[in-house]
């Protein structure tokens, strides 16, 4: 069983095989910091999010590199709307989204590079060009000549020649080809700058990615990744630019992820139709976001709408019902339930595994999830005991771990006073009084549970509808089957 991965060069899903054995480079665009991050950002870090914890899952280590663009039109525009430093503005939104990676549970990048910080890479680089006849200066600013490299749009699948054709191409006549694209562009007045061969300018958008892959990776990359809004012609033109000067294929698996839409449009600051991360987070676990991620294939749009949140909800809650402990009454679940259980069990990696092999189909290794979810249920209410449902779970969790998703029930934190008081008021009513071993919400929770089992016993049926009506204002499901009742947090 190998991993294969569709790749946007080939246009087809190809073995991966690493350029050295046992490591994996990848590089991936990261965002231009001019305003909040919206959550189609949040998509994009999602789905290299979950490649990278798949690939090390399988025993790769993985040199992960992803920008920050903090020099650019639109952020030097902001700012001066806002009259303020335009590299100020963009460090105040990078920070914002290194917070945004760490609420939404993603492993940091093994290097964050800025373009800013690599000017002198991206100096060399474009002198090189340059000195190659690959490029040239014109009032300042540095071209690359498109026609020189004779597979340009091989990424894309654009021929040259019919490019210009419904292109939006700015009217230039210092180009000598209206497709050739800027390296470096020359100073305007009040906007950030550095020194030059060419004069004071600043970083083009395409060149800054070469140079910091070549500084961080090296000549040659394993993996390239970025929505599929990149391919042209950002993507294209690093592999043009770089190329021209290693002389060797820059990444050998494009990967691309589709875009996030809002009402049928893509989700963009141009448009306005954003939802930001942190709106997002204000409503909803980041969990959800992720669930919302792994239930798509990443190469599709995914459609972005509160019916298909509420459903990534109910999904990562189907999945953490799995980890309830067994009932209190439970003696052991019979042969088959156990046979069947620990049948998904024997199968379950390599389901998973088979799943994500095949271009990291997360919806398929969510299914396969499923079914082990389905499987730990029915052995629970089968009365099976905390020994006999443990193996599965711990497996369970473990595979979720991969996808990026945490099971454990989170550890709320809540007054004790309402689940004191509330116990104070139903132990006093109980034909034989309990004690508390402690105040911890959990604990009084746990023993509202045997005061309702004492209710029924004595068919005071109105205080048990009370403890379970009381605690479900409180927060708390109480879930009740032949073998006894448990709880979960509803929240």
């Amino acid at each position: 069983m190998s991993l294969r991965i569709y790749n946007t060069l080939t246009r087809q899903k190809d073995e991966f095989t690493p350029l050295e054995p046992g490591k994996v480079s990848m590089y991936v665009c990261g965002p231009t910091v001019y305003d909040r991050a919206h959550i189609g950002h949040a998509m994009s870090s999602l789905v290299f999010d979950i490649v990278r914890r798949y690939l090390e899952f399988r025993g790769f280590t993985v040199r992960h590199v992803m920008n920050y663009t903090d020099v650019d039109d639109k952020i030097i525009i902001r700012a001066n709307h806002e009259k303020r430093d335009p590299l100020a503005l963009a460090e105040e939104y990078i920070d914002e989204y290194m917070q945004h990676i760490e609420d939404l549970n993603i492993l940091p990048s093994t290097v964050f590079p800025r373009a800013t910080e690599e000017i002198d890479e991206i100096l060399n680089m474009t002198a090189r060009l340059v000195d190659d006849d690959m490029a040239y200066a014109a009032e300042g600013d540095v071209y690359y000549r498109v026609e020189r490299k004779d597979d340009y749009g091989k990424l894309s699948g654009r021929k040259l020649e019919d490019m210009q054709a419904g292109a939006r191409i700015d009217v230039d006549e210092r180009k000598q080809h209206p497709m050739d694209f800027v390296l470096w562009k020359s100073a305007k007045p009040d906007e950030p700058s550095w020194k030059s061969p060419w004069g004071p300018g600043r970083p083009g958008w395409h060149i800054e990615c070469s140079a910091m892959a070549l500084h961080h990776l090296g000549q040659q990359i394993d993996i390239h990744g970025g929505g599929n809004d990149l391919v042209f012609p950002h993507h294209e033109n690093e592999i043009a630019q770089t190329e021209s000067i290693t002389g060797q294929t820059f990444a050998r698996y494009w990967m691309h992820n589709g875009m996030l839409q809002l009402s049928g449009e893509k989700m963009s600051k141009s448009i306005g139709n954003l939802i930001t991360i942190e709106e997002f987070l204000e409503k909803n676990e980041s969990a959800v976001i992720r669930m919302l991620v792994l239930n798509s294939n990443y190469r599709h749009p995914l459609t972005y709408n509160d019916k298909v949140v509420e459903q990534a909800a109910k999904g990562l809650e189907r999945l953490r019902s799995a980890l309830r402990p067994a009932l209190p009454k439970a003696a052991g679940a019979n042969q088959k339930t156990l046979s069947a259980l620990q049948a998904s069990l024997d199968t379950l990696e390599e389901n998973f595994i088979a799943a994500m092999d095949d271009d990291f189909n997360s919806a398929a290794a969510l299914a396969v999830l499923f079914d082990m979810v389905k499987r730990i249920n029915a052995a629970r209410d089968a009365a099976a005991t905390t020994a006999e449902l443990q193996p599965a779970q711990s497996k369970l969790e473990a595979l979720a771990a991969v996808l990026g998703l945490k099971l454990e029930q989170a550890t709320v934190a809540v007054d004790p006073q309402p689940y004191l008081h509330l116990f104070e008021q139903m132990n006093s009513q109980a034909s034989v009084q309990i004690s508390l071993e402690n105040s911890e919400p959990p604990t009084i929770i746990t023993a509202l549970l045997k005061l309702r089992d004492q209710f029924r016993s004595d068919k005071q049926w109105q205080q048990s509808d009370d403890i379970r009506d009381e605690l479900a204002s409180l927060g708390v499901l109480v879930e009740d089957s032949a073998k006894g009742s448990s709880w979960r947090w509803s929240n």
